[in-house]
């Protein structure tokens, strides 16, 4: 996992902006990445899982997660566009997410994405080994919702290891239930997944690219995390 995570993040980190412009579909964008992921032996995940086609999600302005690519799909100026891939190496899978601006985005738009990466790093700093998966969920409705932000309830991080989900489930937000107790070893898949207004999300008639209800924008950002016996480590970093 740890290969994986730092291949993958190279990928996304260092050679996606190249190709993040005007002009370029989501499916370009889509392809460049998983022939970058085959070039270092990654395997996309993504591609047949359930029936999906493609090796990314590029999920773009008021779309929170799963935009299928496609060649009608074309980056204009301003827009917010965020990449969620998963890749195996050696059958073991990492998950990550990043966003990208087109040319100048908004103000809205860059204080959305600063909040939700503000709360996915405070949420890392909670994969603890004691602490509970409420502990993570309280982290990011905590900085969300003090911003104005809105939580998306539809959605959740997850286990990741073998396979792309497994337990447990990591929801953004406090729930009544503390989950399981956080032990050496585990590697935890967190996402927060916010909005601009309302946190109502409707799912396309493609079956799978979500959506906010009120057309405002959505932020979506995501990291691999192994729980140690010395705090967190993010498996999709390259150390920054």
């Amino acid at each position: 996992m740890r290969t994986a995570g730092k291949l993958l993040s190279h990928i996304i980190v260092r050679e996606v902006p190249q190709i993040i412009k005007e002009g370029v579909s989501s499916l370009a964008i889509d392809n460049f990445i998983e022939a970058k992921m085959r070039e270092v032996s990654l395997k996309p995940e993504c591609k047949g899982y359930k029936g999906y086609q493609y090796a990314t999600c590029v999920s773009i302005n008021d779309v929170l997660v799963h935009g299928v690519p496609s060649n009608k799909v074309i980056l204009k100026d301003g827009d917010l566009v965020k990449i969620d891939v998963v890749a195996s190496y050696k059958s073991y899978c990492v998950d990550m997410a990043r966003y990208f601006f087109v040319g100048k985005p908004s103000k809205t738009a860059e204080k959305l994405m600063q909040v939700a990466e503000n709360a996915l790093n405070k949420a890392i700093d909670q994969a603890r080994v004691g602490n509970r998966v409420r502990d993570i969920s309280t982290a990011v409705e905590k900085e969300v919702e003090t911003e104005g932000f809105g939580v998306v309830r539809d959605f959740a991080g997850h286990g990741v290891g073998k396979y792309i989900h497994e337990a447990p489930e990591i929801p953004n937000f406090r729930t009544e239930n503390k989950g399981p107790i956080l032990q050496i070893g585990m590697t935890l898949a967190i996402e927060p997944m916010i909005t601009e207004k309302d946190a109502a999300v409707y799912i396309d008639s493609d079956g799978w690219t979500a959506r906010t209800k009120d057309g405002g924008l959505a932020g979506h950002i995501e990291d691999t995390v192994l729980v140690t016996e010395e705090g967190p480590e993010v498996l999709t970093r390259l150390g920054d």
